[in-house]
């Protein structure tokens, strides 16, 4: 049976870890009532319109 001659380092050890967690960009949509950059499927934060209906009163 193989044994390592050494022990991996700390650094080693880290870089194989994080190369799995990486952080993807949340997903974007655009207002179709004023413009503005949204999540999908929820209400505006801009407008406060939801599905051609406004749901959130904004001034």
């Amino acid at each position: 049976m193989a044994v390592p001659k050494q022990k991996k380092g700390r650094g080693a050890t880290h870089t194989r870890r994080s190369a799995n967690s990486k952080l993807a960009a949340s997903a974007r949509s655009v207002c179709p009532q004023c413009g503005a950059p949204k999540l999908p499927h929820h209400v505006c934060p801009n407008c406060g319109y939801y599905k051609d209906r406004e749901v959130v009163v904004t001034e």
